[in-house]
């Protein structure tokens, strides 16, 4: 007995630690970590910052006595590096220029006749940036920013040191620089790590004095990057503002208002140059310089056009040219990516990547508004249409090898995933078809294949687990799998009710909504992957599930904004222990311009729209939308029993104003 209620108090413990907010927002774009608190130190975490040449992963180590220890893992994507003779094959995927680099190269800095090691952390704040706060010692505090060149192969640390004495303190520096070289794929690099620190400065009482050291890297005959002042510091909050000042989120939760402002930036600023263009990555120390079918075409592509974010906008038209390139008269499958700029060899895997892709394009087409990219696009939309007509099986639904997991976990030879993304994109394929001028018995069978594909879906999917009624993942499957949530993702509601009491009660944990509920096989009930939540919380706000999906969506947030993993939504656990893959903050945003304002194009200058504006809330908007050729807001109010539903453009005037009962869809149309 009394084992049991030992390991009921640790497995309590446990819980409440999982569950325990360390982080506060200080302001709209920013979190705090209180250090001094007592369960905040010790802390531990890493994150993400980069820019199209450039990607760092800096991890922070903070003791008991609040003393911190900094790893900064430096990627230089497009600089791939030759194997050693003993690395297998596969790791010419991922032999990007990089190394892991500890305080040993930071400068040595002399206080009158000590050498100056900074004192305790205070803070840690976190806006797109990541900022550490010592306490001072003798007299001198410090302040250290980390942050990517945007357009440079250079990562900086800022150290701005501040003289909160009563007198004048000479600072003498000394550089610790180091240069590496190495012979790789394409030519000569060298590393540089070195400051822009003075030998000598006098720092008056309240004075501050601002250094930068740099880690760069070079090709070749490139001439070395020098920081001459704060002019890759502007080029950071150049980017950060634009983020800041495109698709804004208002509602009455901080939470959501600040995670969502956050993952604007980590969708956006993973876009890398390559050989195949502006390239949109999902980084993580694993993926640069590529791209995938899933990620890029199907889950971050759509959501540019919605941001107004030109840099994203081409590096998404860029994938989708790339994979129009490969559609072929006989209709082989096509490549489900693309990696080392394009350099690796082609999988021949079929994940229903044909699916993802007309997909995303269609959506990419439709909220772009521009005709030209419209009709550009259109070709390999229907390729892709009459790609996943042809892999029909017998009973109506479409085979494909495997899903986006790759064979991680079984698939069968038919799975739910890829039939829902066919049946979505046939729709929106009708709908940009019309705005095309499109021959209308085209669109006529696309629309009568969407109405075989559903019934077809409920046939062969449709089932009853463990006395829900919802869906299986493939024919054979008895399981409960996250993806039961993509036919609600694209309007099929048949089974909605428990559909959703499956992703809820039964699949939902502390990190979301996991891959399979599995009491057999333990190690698989444990993984989760960030994507299905996020796909799980739009299907349900769109579904009406509102106040529900609203609980869900503020217990996730919180702990991903909050937590002891931030500031960013996640790939996966146990697989890449948790890694700040880009395209997932992306569908975070989509939870939102999809889910709870329920925008769903319906032509290169229209959408509809179905506000899920929870019971608690009064108010919602979304501001600077540049979606379908525009730059609007949506603005929702509640006024007694209906909706207030007010659509703005950039000149303030008013597109579409109505009263509306909850529950009811909006039509709106710029021309």
């Amino acid at each position: 007995m009394k084992n049991i209620l030992a390991l009921t108090a640790i497995l309590v413990f446990q819980g409440l630690m999982a569950q325990q907010k360390h982080w506060e927002i200080k302001k709209l774009d920013e979190i705090r970590l209180n250090v001094t608190a007592d369960d905040n130190h010790p802390y531990k975490d890493n994150i993400e910052l980069s820019g199209k040449r450039v990607s760092g992963i800096v991890s922070y180590d903070i003791d008991e006595n609040r003393d911190v220890t900094v790893s900064r893992e430096i990627f230089f994507p497009q600089l791939r590096t030759f194997l050693k003779t003993n690395d297998p094959d596969w790791k010419a995927y991922r032999a990007y220029l990089k190394n892991t680099y500890s305080d040993d190269i930071l400068p040595s800095i002399a206080v009158g006749d000590r050498i100056y090691v900074p004192g305790p952390v205070s803070e840690v704040i976190i806006n797109g940036m990541l900022t550490l706060k010592h306490e001072a010692v003798n007299g001198i505090t410090l302040t250290r920013t980390f942050y990517p060149s945007m357009s440079e192969r250079l990562f900086v640390e800022q150290w701005t040191m501040t003289n909160t004495g009563a007198s004048t303190v000479i600072l003498k520096g000394g550089d610790k620089e180091t240069i590496s070289k190495t012979e790789g794929a394409k030519g000569s690099y060298t590393i540089y790590v070195d400051s822009n620190i003075k030998s000598q400065v006098s720092l008056a009482p309240n004075e501050s004095y601002t250094f930068s050291i740099g880690i760069s890297a070079t090709m070749n005959n490139e001439e070395r990057i020098q920081i001459t002042d704060k002019e890759f510091y502007g080029e950071r909050m150049e980017f950060l503002a634009e983020m800041k000042n495109s698709l804004e989120l208002v509602t009455p939760d901080a939470t959501l208002n600040t995670l969502f402002g956050f993952s604007k930036i980590r969708a956006s600023e993973s876009i890398f140059e390559s050989k195949l263009g502006l390239t949109h990555s999902p980084g993580g120390g694993r993926y640069y310089v590529g791209f995938w079918a899933n990620d890029q075409a199907e889950y971050v592509g759509p959501f540019f056009p919605y941001l107004g974010y030109a840099t994203g906008n081409e590096a998404s038209l860029n994938v989708y040219r790339i994979f129009d390139k490969e559609t072929n008269d006989a209709y082989t499958n096509l490549p489900y990516s693309f990696e080392m700029e394009g350099d690796a060899p082609k999988s021949t895997l079929d994940r229903g990547d044909a699916a993802m892709i007309a997909y995303g394009a269609a959506q990419f087409a439709l909220a772009s508004g521009d005709k030209n990219i419209a009709k550009e696009l259109w070709p390999l939309i229907t390729w892709c249409l009459e790609y996943n007509r042809r892999q029909l099986n017998d009973e109506g639904v479409v085979a494909s090898e495997s899903d986006e997991m790759e064979g991680r976990i079984a698939t069968g030879t038919a799975n739910l995933s890829t039939s829902s993304l066919y049946y979505g994109a046939l729709g929106l394929a009708v709908n940009l078809g019309r705005s095309l001028n499109v021959n209308g018995r085209e669109l006529q069978t696309y629309s009568k294949q969407a109405k075989t594909l559903k019934k077809a879906i409920e046939a062969y999917f449709g089932a009853t687990i463990e006395g829900i009624d919802t869906y299986k993942y493939y024919k054979e499957h008895t399981k409960l799998r996250h993806w039961i949530c993509l036919p609600l993702v694209v309007g099929i509601n048949d089974r909605k009710e428990g559909t959703i009491k499956a992703l809820f009660e039964k699949l939902w944990s502390e990190n979301g909504v996991h891959v399979e509920k599995n009491d057999e096989n333990k190690a698989i009930s444990e993984i989760f992957w960030d994507r299905g939540t996020l796909y799980a919380l739009r299907g349900t706000f769109l579904a009406g599930n509102t106040e529900e999906s609203l609980e869900k969506l503020d217990e996730f947030s919180t702990k991903r904004l909050l937590g002891d993993r931030v500031p960013y939504v996640v790939e996966a656990y146990p697989e890449g222990n948790m890694a700040q893959l880009s395209a997932e903050s992306g569908l975070y945003c989509r939870v939102f311009t999809e889910g709870v304002f329920g925008i769903v194009p319906t032509g290169l200058h229209s959408f509809k729209s179905t506000p899920r504006l929870p019971k608690k809330w009064d108010h919602m908007a979304l501001k600077r939308i540049k979606a379908f050729g525009e730059d609007f807001d949506i603005y929702v109010e509640r006024k007694g029993k209906k909706l207030h539903v007010k659509v703005v453009d950039d000149e303030n005037k008013t597109i579409f104003d109505r009263y509306i009962r909850e529950g009811n869809t909006i039509h709106v149309n710029f021309k």
